[in-house]
C-alpha cells in the first residue's frame, strides 16, 4: 500500500509536469503569435478607419450632388420659364398684326404705331433688345410693293434685293432696332433658314448664339410666323407655309437673362452655371458663361433647356466653384475609430499577457456585469431604504395622532391634534414627491377613485401654513362655489398634493397681501368669464376696478395678476340668482345629466410674480425662476412639475398668469365623479371629521368693506349653519342690530364679526357704548358676542380686552367651531367610540382575526390600536419564525399582517413558508376527501397583507411574487385599510380543519 501510493505520487507527480510543460510550450507558441496577431489587428483598425473616412467622404460627396442637382434644376426651371413668358408676348404681338393689319384694309398699324406701342409694351419682354416685323413677299409683288412704300428692299449687306423666290423686307420695327428697316430678311442664310423653320412648324425658333451689336453680349434671334386668320389649329406644313403673312423677329440678350436669373437666387458664389447650344453635340456653343468648369472639382450636372424650338437643343451645365470641403467628422471619426481599435487592442494585449490572472479578472468582470445589471433599480433601492427609515418613525408618530383623535377631546385640542396630523401627512407627501417623479418617469402612476369632501380637504391645505402666515401677516382663505358637489370620487391625496404645492409655493413667494384658493365648476367659470369679458354685465368693462382709496377689489385690496378674478366675475360664483334663468337652467340640467364634473381651481397671490424669461420653464423639473430663488426662498423645483403630472392625469390641465411685481395666478382643472346617494351616506367623512350642527339656525353680522373677503367669510360660517348678513362698516352694524331688537330671541343675530382694517378704536368704541344705550332702552334684549378677525398674533393681544373673541386668520369652519363653543358655551355632543368608527370598515373587521407581525414594537402598538378600533381580535408576534408557528394549519386566524423588513426571516421568505404549509396541507386533504365519497373541503389560504415602508413598484412587486395578497403602506390610514381588507377579507370563510 505504501509504495503503491509513492508510485502513484510519482506517477502523478510526472503528468504534472508534462501538463505544465506544455501549458509553457502552449503559452511560447501563442507568445509567438502575438506579434502577428497585433500586426493583423492594426491592419484590421487601418482597413476600418479607412472604410469609415470613405463611407463619411462618400457621404459628403452624395449631398453635395443632391444640393448641386436641386440647385441646378431650379435655375433650369426658372430660365426656361422667363423664356417662355417673353415667348407668349411675343406671340400675342403676332395675332394682334394678324388681326389688325391683314384683316383690315387699309391696315390699322403703321411704323410709328408699331414702333410707339411695342416701346410701351417693352416691360413685358425686357429680354427682347427689340422686335421686328418683316413681311412676306413673292416675286411679282416686289415691286408693287417698293413702289406702295417708297423705298428699295435692300440686303443683309445694305445692298438692292436681287431676284429671288420669296422676301421678308422689315416694314415695322422697334425704335430700338430701327437699323433693320428695309432689309431684306431672306438675304441672310442662317435667318431665311430660321424663317422657313419657323413657318412651317408655328413654333419659335432660335438661331446660333452671336454677339449682339450694343451690349456684346451672347444672345439668339427668335422668330415666329405669323399666319393669316382663321388658320386651324391641325393645320398641315402645306397650309402653314400657304397661311405665312410675315416674321416677328427679336434679339434674345442670353447673358442679361441669365444674370438676372441668379441674381435672385441663393448659393451664386458656390455653383458656376454655363449655357450651351448643343444641337451639333460635337461642338458645342456657349450662350453664357466663359468660365471652364475645374476638373478638380469633380461634380457636374446637366439639365436640358426647352426653349419651344424643336430644331435645336440647349443644356445647362453646373459644377461648383471649389470642391466640396471634407467634413470634420470623416477625420474624427476614422480617427476615434482607430483609436479606439488600439484601445480595445490593448486591452485584448494586456489581458492575453495576464493570462494567469484569468480567473481573477472573470470574475471582477462577472461582478462588473451583476452591478451593471443592478444599476437601473440602484435608484429605486436607495429611495426605498430611505423612505422606509422616515417613514417608520412617522409611522408611530401618525399612528399615535391617530389614537389621540380616538380620545375624548375638546374641539382646541382635535384642531390641535389634526393640524399635527395633517402636517405629518404632508411630509410624508414631500417625501413622496422625488418618488412620484420616478414613477412618472416609468408610467406606473395611478389614481385612486374614492369619495372625499373637498371641501373639508381644502380646509386641511390652509391648516398646514400658519406660522409662515403669521411671520407675515398676509392673508390665507378658501372659497368652494354652492354649486360644487359636497362629496366626490377622486382621488384625494394626489388632489391634496396639487393643491398644497400651489398653496405652498404662492405662500414662500408672497410677502404683502393674500393668498387666495378658490374652487367653481369648469362650466360656470367659463360662462361667467365670457360674460366679463365681452362687457355685458351691467353695461362695465372687466377691468379690475379699484375703491375710493386707490385699493383693488381683491381678497386684501392689493392688485392681482389675473384681472379676469376681478369682484365683477367672482361675485357671478356666489349666487345663480344672477344668471339668467335660461342659462342657469340649461347649465344646471347638463350638470345633473353628466355623472363627471370638472372641476376649476385658480390659486391667487399678490407676491413678487415670475420673471418673464422664465416664465417658459416654470414646469420643468429641479428648474428655479433664477439662480437666487432656492437661496432666497428654498425649494427643489419639483413640486409645479408634479403638480402639471397630476392635473393632466386627473383629465385636466394646468396653467397660470403672471406679472412680476403683482403675483401669480396657477389655475387647473380636474375630472372628477359625482358622488352618488348611497356612497354620501356611506361616507360620513372622508378625510375630515363632520362639522358641528349645533351652530345652524344661529345669525350674525360682519363688519368688512370689503367684498370678496367678505363672501370668504360667509361661506365659511354658512358651512356652520350660520346665516350672515354683510354691512360696510360699524355704524351699519350698530344700526342693523338695532332693525332687529324687536324680533324674536332665537331670530336676533348673536354675533358680529369685524374684520380687524375696518375697526376704528377711537370712533367705534363710541359705537359700542350706542349699542350698550339700546340694550338699556330695551331696543336691543342681549348684547351680540363681538369677535374681531386679525392676521397677526400681535393684534390678537392688542385688542383681547374690548373684544369677547379675537380670531386669527385663516379661518375655517372647524376654527369658527372651536371659537364659537368656548363663547357661547354650546354643547357639542361627543360621538362615541363606535359612532366615529366607520360602519363599512367595522363590518369588515368586527369578529375577525388578525396576525400582525413586526419586529418594531412601535408599530405593532400602532397596527393593533389601529385594527382593534374597527372591533377585530389581534394577535401581535415580532418575527416571522413566530408566525409560521402560530400559522400551522389548522388556526383560527382570518387575515395576516406581515412586516416585511425583520431580522432573521422577513416576511417575503415567511409568506413563501406559510404557502408551503397551505399548499401540503390541501393535497393532504383533497386525498382525504377523495376517499370519502360527497364530503367537501375548502383550501385553506390565509389573506396575506404586506406591511412596508417602501411605496415603490419593486417593493410592490416582490410582495406579490412572495405569495401575498395585498400592500399596506406605513403608515396606513382607514381608507388604504379599508381598501385592502375590502378586497380580502370579505367572504372569506374558516376552512373546515
Amino acid at each position: 500500500m505504501g509504495s503503491g501510493s509513492k508510485l502513484g505520487k510519482k506517477a502523478g507527480g510526472g503528468g504534472g509536469g508534462m501538463e505544465k510543460e506544455g501549458k509553457k510550450q502552449r503559452h511560447a507558441a501563442r507568445r509567438g503569435r502575438r506579434p502577428l496577431a497585433a500586426l493583423a489587428f492594426v491592419a484590421m483598425a487601418v482597413a476600418c478607419s479607412a472604410a469609415v473616412h470613405w463611407q463619411l467622404r462618400r457621404e459628403t460627396m452624395e449631398r453635395a450632388e443632391l444640393r448641386l442637382v436641386s440647385m441646378c434644376e431650379e435655375r433650369a426651371r426658372m430660365l426656361q420659364e422667363q423664356f417662355g413668358v417673353t415667348v407668349n408676348h411675343v406671340h400675342a404681338l403676332s395675332i394682334l398684326i394678324s388681326i389688325f393689319h391683314f384683316e383690315k384694309n387699309p391696315s390699322a398699324i403703321d411704323q410709328d404705331t408699331f414702333a410707339k406701342y411695342t416701346a410701351m409694351t417693352s416691360f413685358e419682354r425686357p429680354l427682347l433688345n427689340g422686335i421686328a416685323y418683316a413681311e412676306r413677299i413673292f416675286p411679282h409683288e416686289k415691286e408693287m410693293f417698293e413702289r406702295k412704300h417708297g423705298w428699295i428692299m435692300k440686303t443683309m449687306n445694305r445692298e438692292a434685293a436681287p431676284l429671288q423666290d420669296e422676301y421678308a423686307p422689315v416694314i415695322f420695327s422697334q425704335d430700338t432696332v430701327s437699323y433693320l428697316a428695309r432689309m431684306d430678311m431672306m438675304s441672310g442664310e442662317e435667318d431665311r433658314e430660321n424663317i422657313l423653320r419657323a413657318r412651317a412648324t408655328g413654333k419659335p425658333v432660335l438661331t446660333n448664339p452671336f454677339r449682339l451689336l450694343r451690349s456684346n453680349h451672347l444672345g439668339v434671334v427668335l422668330t415666329f410666323a405669323v399666319y393669316r386668320p382663321n388658320l386651324p389649329a391641325d393645320a398641315s406644313v402645306e397650309q402653314r407655309v400657304e397661311a405665312t403673312a410675315g416674321y416677328l423677329g427679336g434679339a434674345f440678350d442670353v447673358e442679361t437673362l441669365v444674370e438676372n436669373l441668379l441674381s435672385k437666387l441663393a448659393g451664386n458664389q458656390d455653383i458656376l452655371v454655363n449655357v450651351y447650344d448643343v444641337t451639333n453635340a460635337s461642338e458645342p456653343m456657349a450662350m453664357y458663361g466663359s468660365q471652364t468648369p475645374d476638373d478638380k472639382v469633380g461634380l457636374l450636372h446637366v439639365s436640358m433647356l426647352d426653349f419651344g424650338d424643336p430644331f435645336r437643343r440647349h443644356e445647362m451645365r453646373c459644377s461648383y466653384t471649389q470642391k466640396p470641403p471634407l467634413p470634420w467628422s470623416a477625420i474624427s471619426n476614422p480617427l476615434g475609430t482607430f483609436v479606439i481599435w488600439m484601445l480595445v487592442g490593448y486591452i485584448i494585449c494586456a489581458a492575453w499577457s495576464r493570462y494567469d490572472k484569468v480567473t481573477e479578472d472573470c470574475r471582477k468582470m462577472e461582478e462588473l456585469k451583476t452591478q451593471a445589471e443592478a444599476a437601473d433599480i440602484a435608484k429605486s433601492q436607495f429611495l426605498a431604504t430611505v423612505s422606509h427609515e422616515i417613514r417608520t418613525p412617522m409611522n408611530g408618530v401618525l399612528g399615535m395622532l391617530d389614537m389621540l383623535l380616538g380620545t375624548d377631546l375638546t374641539m382646541t385640542q382635535k384642531d390641535f391634534a389634526q393640524t399635527a396630523q395633517g402636517c405629518g401627512k404632508n411630509l410624508i407627501r414631500l417625501i413622496n414627491d422625488v418618488l412620484d417623479r420616478a414613477k412618472f418617469e416609468a408610467g406606473r402612476l395611478e389614481l385612486e377613485a374614492v369619495p372625499f369632501d373637498l371641501r373639508s380637504l381644502l380646509d386641511d391645505v390652509i391648516s398646514l401654513f400658519p406660522s409662515k402666515l403669521k411671520e407675515k401677516s398676509i392673508e390665507l382663505a378658501v372659497f368652494v362655489c354652492d354649486d360644487v358637489p359636497k362629496l366626490v370620487i377622486g382621488d384625494p391625496w394626489r388632489f391634496q398634493q396639487i393643491v398644497t404645492n400651489l398653496v405652498g409655493n404662492a405662500v414662500k413667494f408672497t410677502e404683502r397681501g393674500h393668498v387666495f384658493v378658490r374652487v367653481s365648476l369648469a362650466e360656470k367659470s367659463n360662462v361667467e368669464t365670457c360674460r366679463v369679458l365681452n362687457g355685458s354685465l351691467n353695461g362695465k368693462d372687466c377691468k379690475v376696478e379699484s375703491t375710493a382709496n386707490g385699493a383693488f377689489n381683491t381678497l386684501s385690496g392689493f392688485q392681482a395678476a389675473d384681472e379676469r378674478n376681478s369682484w365683477e366675475h367672482f361675485k357671478l360664483l356666489l349666487s345663480d340668482k344672477e344668471l339668467p334663468s335660461d342659462e342657469l337652467e340649461g347649465e344646471k340640467s347638463n350638470q345633473m345629466d353628466a355623472d363627471h364634473v370638472t372641476l376649476m381651481i385658480s390659486i391667487e397671490d399678490t407676491g413678487v410674480g415670475i420673471p418673464l424669461h422664465a416664465q417658459d420653464r416654470v414646469f420643468t423639473p429641479f428648474m428655479q425662476a433664477d439662480s437666487s430663488t432656492s437661496r432666497n426662498y428654498g425649494g427643489t423645483g419639483i413640486g409645479l412639475s408634479i403638480s402639471k403630472c397630476l392635473a393632466e392625469l386627473m383629465g385636466g390641465q394646468i396653467s397660470f398668469t403672471s406679472r412680476p411685481s403683482i403675483g401669480s395666478t396657477f389655475t387647473f382643472s380636474a375630472v372628477v365623479k359625482r358622488a352618488s346617494e348611497d356612497t354620501s351616506r356611506d361616507s360620513e367623512r372622508s378625510l375630515c371629521e363632520a362639522l358641528p350642527t349645533a351652530f345652524r339656525g344661529m345669525k350674525a353680522i360682519l363688519v368688512d368693506g370689503k367684498p370678496v373677503r367678505s363672501a370668504v367669510t360667509r361661506y365659511h360660517l354658512n358651512r356652520l349653519g350660520i346665516t350672515v348678513q354683510v354691512v360696510n362698516n360699524m355704524s351699519m352694524g350698530i344700526q342693523a342690530f338695532g332693525q332687529n331688537g324687536a324680533t324674536e330671541s332665537r331670530e336676533k343675530p348673536s354675533m358680529l364679526f369685524i374684520q380687524n382694517d375696518i375697526w376704528r378704536p377711537e370712533t367705534d368704541i363710541q359705537l359700542l357704548n350706542r349699542l350698550h344705550t339700546l340694550r338699556m332702552n330695551g331696543q336691543v334684549h342681549e348684547l351680540p358676542k363681538l369677535i374681531l378677525l386679525v392676521t397677526s398674533e400681535a393684534d390678537k393681544d392688542k385688542y383681547g380686552s374690548t373684544f369677547n373673541a379675537v380670531m386669527c386668520k385663516p379661518i375655517r369652519a372647524s376654527t369658527i367651531a372651536s371659537c364659537l363653543q368656548q363663547l357661547l358655551q354650546v354643547e357639542i355632543p361627543v360621538r362615541k367610540e363606535n359612532q366615529n368608527r366607520p360602519s363599512f370598515l367595522r363590518s369588515l373587521l368586527v369578529g375577525k382575526n388578525i396576525l400582525v407581525v413586526d419586529d418594531n414594537k412601535v408599530n405593532l402598538r400602532v397596527a393593533q390600536a389601529a385594527l382593534k378600533k374597527y372591533g377585530a381580535k389581534v394577535h401581535c408576534v415580532e418575527s416571522g419564525k413566530d408566525a409560521i408557528s402560530l400559522l400551522q394549519p389548522p388556526h383560527f386566524f382570518d387575515a395576516c399582517f406581515m412586516d416585511v423588513q425583520m431580522p432573521e426571516m422577513d416576511g417575503f421568505e415567511a409568506t413563501r413558508q406559510i404557502r408551503e404549509m397551505e399548499k401540503k396541507a390541501n393535497e393532504e386533504k383533497r386525498e382525504q376527501s377523495t376517499s370519502a365519497e360527497g364530503s367537501a373541503s375548502v383550501d385553506w389560504h390565509l389573506p396575506v397583507l404586506a406591511m412596508t415602508a417602501d411605496v415603490i413598484q419593486a417593493t410592490y412587486d416582490k410582495c406579490i411574487k412572495s405569495g401575498m395578497d395585498g400592500y399596506v403602506s406605513k403608515p396606513f390610514d382607514e381608507q388604504q385599510l379599508y381598501q385592502a381588507v375590502s378586497r380580502l377579507v370579505v367572504g372569506t370563510a374558516d376552512p373546515a380543519p
